[in-house]
């Protein structure tokens, strides 16, 4: 092989090299990814607003479709109110069937959810602070810090946006992530540019004199 196409060769694997890194610069960090909300999918739970179909079998009179009240109960016939905020269908199910098994022999109790309001609230993601409109939109899976932040029509001129905060509960309590969404915008920098998770709220501070950021 002559020195030409040695050369050539050279080149092209550099070029190729560079090509790989600019592109993994530009990619959030594995290690630094907020830890996933939920790694498998949780059963439903009921919530307020949420509308039910409780179906006894063989008593008609006892069959109906209720909307959970802001208190998170149901009212049911015999046993008047019954919380049913946070269970499984098949929770408040059981739990009906044993308060009608005092009045009525061997009852057989079916909870169907037929519209799932609360869920909408449960898998929404918001931000807050020094954007152009501080939002609360629906998750679409693959949603990102950039996407929630263009969706807010970005940030402001007092946008403190190297020192915004990701909130994402994690098991039984709420974590924070810090996040750099002005090398995002401005640099293309997508260390932290993290996908976000139903219930992630973005939190944007405005700049501060007492930082020298005015």
């Amino acid at each position: 092989m002559d020195s030409n196409k040695i050369t050539a060769l050279k080149t092209t694997i550099l070029v190729l090299l560079v090509s790989m890194l600019t592109a993994c610069a530009g990619m959030p960090e594995g290690g630094n990814n907020p830890p996933v909300a939920m790694a498998e999918p949780e059963d439903y739970r009921i919530g307020v607003g949420d509308t039910i179909s409780v179906h006894v079998w063989r008593n008609p009179e006892l069959t109906r479709s209720i909307v959970v009240r802001p208190d998170g109960n149901i009212s049911m016939p015999l046993m008047g109110d019954v919380d049913a905020e946070g269970m499984r269908p098949e929770e408040l199910a059981d739990e009906i069937t044993v308060g009608l098994s005092e009045l009525i022999r061997n009852p057989e109790v079916t909870v169907v959810v037929d519209s799932p309001v609360s869920a909408e609230y449960r898998n929404r993601v918001r931000i807050t602070g020094q954007v152009g409109q501080p939002i609360s939109v629906p998750y679409r899976q693959g949603m990102t810090v950039l996407d929630l932040v263009l969706e807010a029509g970005g940030l402001t001129p007092f946008a403190a946006g190297d020192r915004a905060v990701m909130h994402r509960q994690t098991g039984d309590e709420y974590k924070s992530f810090d996040l750099d969404v002005e090398a995002i915008l401005e640099d293309g920098n997508m260390r932290t540019n993290y996908t976000v998770q139903p219930g992630d709220v973005v939190s944007v501070p405005r700049k501060s004199l007492l930082r020298g950021e005015l």
